[in-house]
Protein backbone atom coordinates (compact mmCIF):
# COMPACT_ATOMS: atom_id res chain seq x y z
CA UNK A 1 0.00 0.00 0.00
CA UNK A 2 1.20 3.47 -0.83
CA UNK A 3 1.45 6.10 1.88
CA UNK A 4 -0.88 9.07 1.75
CA UNK A 5 1.15 11.91 0.25
CA UNK A 6 1.19 15.59 1.15
CA UNK A 7 0.25 16.65 -2.41
CA UNK A 8 -3.41 17.33 -3.17
CA UNK A 9 -5.24 18.39 -6.34
CA UNK A 10 -6.56 21.95 -6.33
CA UNK A 11 -8.40 24.32 -8.67
CA UNK A 12 -7.25 27.91 -9.17
CA UNK A 13 -10.11 30.22 -10.24
CA UNK A 14 -9.46 33.55 -11.93
CA UNK A 15 -10.79 36.57 -10.02
CA UNK A 16 -11.69 38.39 -13.26
CA UNK A 17 -13.05 35.66 -15.57
CA UNK A 18 -14.35 32.10 -15.43
CA UNK A 19 -11.01 30.50 -16.41
CA UNK A 20 -9.56 27.80 -14.11
CA UNK A 21 -6.24 26.04 -13.69
CA UNK A 22 -6.06 22.49 -12.26
CA UNK A 23 -2.83 21.77 -10.40
CA UNK A 24 -1.41 20.24 -7.21
CA UNK A 25 0.07 21.72 -4.07
CA UNK A 26 1.95 20.46 -1.04
CA UNK A 27 -0.30 20.79 2.04
CA UNK A 28 2.69 20.90 4.41
CA UNK A 29 4.23 23.94 2.67
CA UNK A 30 0.93 25.77 1.92
CA UNK A 31 -1.66 24.78 4.53
CA UNK A 32 -4.00 27.69 3.72
CA UNK A 33 -5.73 28.69 0.51
CA UNK A 34 -3.33 29.59 -2.28
CA UNK A 35 -3.33 32.89 -4.19
CA UNK A 36 -1.04 33.43 -7.16
CA UNK A 37 -0.79 35.73 -10.18
CA UNK A 38 -0.98 33.73 -13.41
CA UNK A 39 -1.76 34.34 -17.07
CA UNK A 40 -5.48 34.36 -17.98
CA UNK A 41 -5.85 33.42 -21.67
CA UNK A 42 -9.43 34.71 -21.77
CA UNK A 43 -8.35 38.25 -20.86
CA UNK A 44 -4.82 37.83 -22.26
CA UNK A 45 -3.14 39.34 -19.17
CA UNK A 46 -1.87 38.31 -15.73
CA UNK A 47 -4.50 38.31 -12.98
CA UNK A 48 -4.92 36.95 -9.46
CA UNK A 49 -6.02 33.32 -9.17
CA UNK A 50 -7.47 31.99 -5.89
CA UNK A 51 -7.80 28.40 -4.75
CA UNK A 52 -11.38 27.10 -4.73
CA UNK A 53 -12.76 24.10 -2.95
Amino acid sequence: MAKAGARVKIVLQSTESSYRYHTTKNKRNHPGRMEIRKFDPVLRKHVLFKETK
